[in-house]
C-alpha cells in the first residue's frame, strides 16, 4: 500500500479531494433546494386544505404560513451548520494530510541524504586508510591523506550528534547541564577546529574576551557548528566568513555571517523546518540532511534565545543566535 501511495503523485490526490469536497457541497446544496421545494409545496396543499375545510379563515392560514416559515428557517439553519461543519472538517483532513505528504516526502528525502552522508565519509576514510596501508607515501601525501580521512570521520561525528540529539530533544530525553562557561572561547575553539579542517577557507573573527554565558555548552557548540558548516557549503571558497561575539547588557549575540548567494524570502522560514532542504538544484547537491538548521534552532529556544537570518551586504546571509547571560 505505501509503494503504491509512493507512486501516486500528489497533484492527483489533490484533484481527487477537491472534486469530493465538491460533489459534497453540491449535494448538501441540490438536499437543500429539494427541502425548500417539498416545504412549498407543502405550504400550497395546507392552504388548499384550509380552504376546503374553514374557508379563508385568515388565522388558520397565517398559522400555516408561519409553519412553513419555521421549516424555511430550519432547513437554512440545519443546512448552514452542515455546510460549516463539512468545510471546516475538510479544511482540517486536508492540511493535516498535506502535512503528512509532505513529511513523508521529506522523511523519504531525509533517509536518502543520511544514507549518501553516511556511506561518503565511510568510504573516503576506509580508501584513506587502505592506500596508507599498500603504499608507502611521502610525509606530505600522507599528511593530506589523513587531513581528508579526519575530516571525513569528523562529518560522521557531526552527523550522529545531529540525528541522535534531535531524537533526544524531541522526546524529552536529554538532560541539560547548565554551567557558566566563556563564550569567547568556545567561538574561538569551533572556529580554529573548522580552519583546521579547511585551511583553504579565510575565517575572519570578532571575538571579545571575559564574556561569560550560562548554558549547555556542548549544545551551543553544536550550534555554531552547524552554522559555520552551512556557511562553508553554500559561499564560495575564496570568499571570508565573518564569525563574531557581541554583548548587549543581558544578552550575547554569535553572528556567522557569508558571503554567499544569500537565501530567497520564500525560503527563509522554511529552512528551519525539520529535514527541509533548499529547493534550488545548485544547493541540493551540496552536503547535509536538512536537520542542522532545525536542531539548531530547538536548542537556541530551549536556552530562551532566539535563531535569526538576515541579509548580509552586499549579498549572502547572516545568522545570528541571541541567547541570555543567565538562563
Amino acid at each position: 500500500m505505501k509503494r503504491l501511495l509512493d507512486r501516486i503523485p500528489f497533484k492527483f490526490i489533490n484533484l481527487i479531494y477537491w472534486l469530493l469536497l465538491s460533489y459534497l457541497v453540491a449535494a448538501l446544496g441540490w438536499w437543500y433546494i429539494e427541502l425548500d421545494q417539498q416545504n412549498d409545496l407543502m405550504l400550497a396543499f395546507q392552504q388548499q386544505q384550509v380552504i376546503k375545510e374553514y374557508g379563508n379563515d385568515p388565522l388558520r392560514l397565517e398559522q400555516v404560513k408561519e409553519a412553513h416559515q419555521r421549516n424555511a428557517k430550519q432547513y437554512i439553519g440545519e443546512g448552514l451548520t452542515f455546510l460549516v461543519l463539512t468545510l471546516a472538517g475538510a479544511f482540517f483532513v486536508y492540511n493535516a494530510v498535506r502535512r503528512q505528504i509532505k513529511l513523508h516526502q521529506q522523511q523519504k528525502n531525509f533517509m536518502m541524504a543520511v544514507t549518501h552522508e553516511l556511506k561518503t565519509p565511510i568510504a573516503v576514510t576506509k580508501l584513506s586508510l587502505e592506500t596508507l596501508k599498500r603504499h608507502q607515501l611521502d610525509p606530505e601525501k600522507q599528511t593530506k591523506i589523513l587531513g581528508d580521512a579526519i575530516n571525513e570521520t569528523e562529518r560522521l561525528d557531526s552527523l550522529c550528534n545531529n540525528i541522535l540529539l534531535s531524537s533526544q530533544l524531541e522526546s524529552g530525553g536529554y538532560q541539560f547541564t547548565l554551567q557558566e562557561f566563556d563564550a569567547g572561547k568556545m567561538l574561538v575553539a569551533a572556529v580554529k577546529a573548522f580552519a583546521s579542517r579547511f585551511p583553504q577557507r579565510i575565517f575572519e573573527m570578532q571575538v571579545p574576551e571575559n564574556i561569560f554565558i550560562v548554558g549547555e555548552e556542548f549544545l551551543l557548540r553544536l550550534v555554531l557548528n552547524n552554522l559555520i558548516e552551512n556557511a562553508i557549503k553554500y559561499a564560495p571558497a575564496a570568499l571570508p566568513l565573518t564569525i563574531s561575539l557581541l554583548e548587549e547588557e543581558d544578552k550575547v549575540e554569535f553572528r556567522v555571517a557569508d558571503l554567499g548567494q544569500g537565501i530567497p524570502e520564500t525560503e527563509k522560514q522554511k529552512i528551519f523546518e525539520k529535514f527541509y532542504r533548499l529547493e534550488d538544484e545548485s544547493r541540493r547537491k551540496t552536503k547535509g540532511t536538512g536537520l542542522g538548521l532545525y536542531l539548531s534552532t530547538k536548542i537556541v529556544r530551549d536556552h530562551k534565545g532566539e535563531l535569526l537570518l538576515e541579509n548580509n551586504h552586499p549579498h549572502g546571509s547572516v545568522f545570528k543566535v541571541i541567547l541570555p547571560k543567565n538562563n
